[in-house]
């Protein structure tokens, strides 16, 4: 487990992280974590008193990483950009996220359907799993489905679905 005081910072412009709040974490730190990681990987820990599991940890093009903030983390945290919080993190070996039943039911209709979905990158297959599992109501639920059983259709990847779907 690392300890590491660190200030949340705000990409300004940056691509596809225009906006988010984050803490960077150096390269050193981050080998203590996991060594020799060039790639993300999963954390969880403390952050201040704020108990968090699963937290993603990316690389960036110039060395070390970053862990973003969402909002809700930042209100449980009463804490906004500039601010210095307290992280106490360890690599999260247990995290997994499970493929829901109505997801392999609806993909194992066509068997190449699930095997375009199992063959993607396991973080790419949870962009679809928690968008699936983030819907509030069942029509809803019952959309993203068809949208995923055509994405795997077309081949298609999480933000081309998504960007196809857009009215």
């Amino acid at each position: 487990m690392i300890n590491l005081k660190a200030e949340i910072e705000r990409f300004s412009k940056n691509g596809d992280k225009t906006g988010w709040s984050y803490i960077f974490i150096p390269q050193d730190v981050a080998d203590k974590i996991k060594p020799n990681s060039r790639i993300g990987f999963r954390v969880k820990g403390l952050i201040d008193q704020v108990a968090v599991k699963g937290m993603s940890v990316m690389p960036v093009k110039d060395g070390g990483f970053i862990l973003a903030l969402n909002k809700p983390l930042r209100k449980a945290l009463r804490k906004e950009e500039g601010a210095v919080i307290n992280l106490n993190l360890e690599f999260d070996a247990d995290f997994k996220i499970e493929m829901p039943d109505d997801l392999e039911l609806c993909l194992a209709d066509e068997e190449e359907l699930l095997a375009r979905f199992l063959s993607m990158p396991k973080s790419h297959q949870n962009y679809f799993i928690n968008w699936l599992n983030s819907a509030k109501t069942e029509p809803t639920r019952t959309k993203r489905l068809v949208m995923i059983v055509n994405a795997m259709y077309h081949k298609q990847d999480f933000g081309l679905m998504i960007r196809s779907n857009r009215g």
